[in-house]
């Protein structure tokens, strides 16, 4: 017995000492484009269907994880930060420069740390977790806190912000003019009144699952298209209502955003999505 004690107990205490396997940083790029090319605020967009210059580009993600070799999810423990809390993140590619009328500060990556191993996909969503979007900016921490971001619909959040100016305005069905066609992707058709504690429900939540089952966090960064998000748009014109897509289900000016978001019909990988080799 002594024998056997002395020959395991060695191995024992070695992995006791080893301990659990460290967690590895990772960081996941992304990068905004029209077409080919790098979208500034201080020139206007190219292969746009119309002219048109860059006012705003920001946009929320969260559950983000990515998948190992055997096709496991692993979450990514998000690095605290003003852009990152909660699971949640900000992704902001504007720096009120040029025509851009956000703020200076811009985040393009999420950073964070995984248990040590291999992979080889990246899983996240677009938008706001439902119990943390229908809630006050007064109230809430960074990056939630951003009046720019909110909207009066069950105190909701837009997941999507991207705004441009097309040359020449926007003819509207009303015959005033317009200057700014927004796209404000949120949920809609909600009822429930957060402010009383009630439950918000909605019949169009419009979060965006995004699966990418090959992708190299080392070698590649996600790409978000304007050029292939806009095709089938008229930027020069607006359908109805409030000028570009609100989000609502009734919006002659969703169906085509809609379809490249991969909302309709839903698709792992938006249309207006693609993935790059870093630099």
């Amino acid at each position: 017995m002594r024998r056997i004690l002395a020959a395991i107990l060695p191995g024992l205490l070695l992995a006791n000492c080893a301990g659990p396997a460290a967690d590895q940083p990772v960081t996941i790029d992304f990068a905004l484009k029209s077409g080919t090319e790098d979208v500034t605020c201080t020139r206007p967009l190219p292969g746009l269907n119309k002219k048109a210059t860059l006012t705003d580009a920001r946009l929320y993600l969260h559950s983000v994880s990515l998948i190992d070799p055997a096709g496991r999810t692993v979450p990514v423990a998000l690095t605290p930060s003003s852009w990152q809390r909660d699971g949640i993140v900000l992704l902001d590619f504007e720096n009120a420069a040029g025509t851009c009328r956000g703020n200076p500060a811009t985040n393009t990556a999420i950073t964070g740390t995984v248990p040590a191993g291999r992979y080889t996909g990246l899983n996240f969503v677009i938008g706001v977790p439902a119990p943390l979007n229908h809630t006050s900016t007064n109230t809430e921490a960074t990056p939630l806190d951003l009046v720019a971001m909110g909207w009066s619909w069950q105190a909701g959040r837009k997941f999507i912000k991207i705004e441009v100016d097309p040359e020449g305005g926007i003819t509207r069905k009303t015959g005033k003019p317009g200057i700014s066609w927004n796209l404000h992707l949120g949920s809609t058709g909600c009822a429930g009144d957060p402010v009383k504690g009630e439950t918000i429900t909605c019949t169009s939540p419009n979060r965006v699952p995004v699966t990418l089952p090959v992708f190299d966090t080392n070698r590649q960064h996600v790409v978000i298209d304007l050029a292939r998000l806009f095709d089938g748009t008229d930027l020069g014109r607006d359908g109805g209502g409030a000028l570009g897509c609100m989000s609502g289900a009734d919006d002659p000016d969703c169906p085509a955003i809609f379809l490249q978001l991969g909302l309709s019909p839903v698709a792992t990988l938006p249309p207006a999505l693609r993935i790059e080799p870093k630099g």
